[in-house]
């Protein structure tokens, strides 16, 4: 049991645990005596001010102890050790958890838990559906009795004419042959992000002058998230390429302003009844010439 009150011997020995420590990082790195702390029975850490600006709140702990019944005390060891109000790294945490969306780069590959959340069981490739699969009983029942009619041979030779394919040709051909699918849990949270980024509540949409549902440049999104989402079809769009919900809005908006249509001149008219004489030379009389000139100059205007 560790003793609360510091050995009196090892207490007073702060100038042995100074100079230690000045031993250890050198004069101008250790500063005045902080407190001394009992780790045990006839065992105490003296604590000295770190002085480095590296290491700014950090203290060095130089711990020494005494033998039984003996009264020399003597050094056990000497570390740096930070402070309550010492600048520390971040607690560790484990990759899955440090990663956070656009930290993906060209050729980084990120494996997905068996258990995630965001995902369920797809189909496996089998005929046999999944235990949660949303494949009735009835259907999987129907295809095993359809197999079991169909004997070898061309069409013209089977018994029966098939009605339904197996759950593995129908799963592959509505294109859900896929070992696990996106849960609904898993669709909320992305629909939540999506929302967040190109909502209603933006900025954007807030000065929009309509929303993307009606807009032209959207492409509609397959599945139940058609309802809410699509894809901004406009280059000019500052969410050209993303997924917007339908009530994201911006300047870009297909219908809001049309292009007023550009007003045409009037024709040009030519009066070709009315004949206007146009005189050769201008009259000298009308003052149309410049005649402050010398003669020669106005003899060849």
């Amino acid at each position: 049991m560790r003793s609360r009150t510091p050995d009196r011997l090892c207490a007073e020995a702060v100038d042995l645990a100074l100079a230690e420590a000045v031993e250890a990082a050198g004069r101008g790195a250790v500063g005045e005596h902080l407190e001394a702390v009992a780790d045990g029975d006839r065992v105490v850490t003296h604590y000295f001010v770190c002085k480095d600006p590296a290491y700014r709140g950090w203290r060095w702990a130089v711990t020494v102890a005494r033998a039984s019944r003996g009264k020399l005390v003597t050094l056990d060891e000497t570390v740096l050790l930070p402070g309550p109000e010492s600048l520390r790294a971040p607690e560790w945490l484990q990759w899955s958890e440090r990663l956070r969306p656009g930290d993906m780069g060209p050729g980084d590959l990120l494996p997905t838990e068996a258990e995630d959340l965001r995902l369920e069981q797809g189909w496996s490739g089998e005929d046999a559906p999944p235990p949660n699969s949303v494949v009735s009983e009835e259907l999987t029942e129907l295809a095993e009795e359809e197999d079991a009619d169909v004997a070898a041979g061309p069409p013209s030779a089977q018994p029966v004419v098939p009605r339904v394919g197996t759950v593995a040709s129908i799963a592959e051909e509505l294109g859900m042959r896929r070992a696990r699918v996106l849960s609904r849990y898993g669709l909320h949270a992305a629909a939540d992000r999506w929302d967040e980024s190109y909502g209603s509540k933006t900025a954007m949409a807030q000065a929009a002058p309509a929303s993307c549902m009606s807009c032209g440049f959207l492409i509609p999104m397959a599945g139940s998230l058609r309802q809410a989402f699509g894809v901004c079809g406009n280059e000019f769009g500052p969410a050209d390429g993303h997924v917007v919900s339908l009530a994201y809005g911006c300047g870009g908006h297909s219908e809001a302003a049309v292009m007023p249509t550009p007003s045409r001149p009037a024709p040009p008219v030519l009066d070709e009844m009315r004949v206007e004489p146009m005189p050769l030379r201008p009259d000298r009389s009308s003052g149309s010439v410049d005649e402050s000139g010398p003669p020669e100059e106005l003899g060849h205007s």
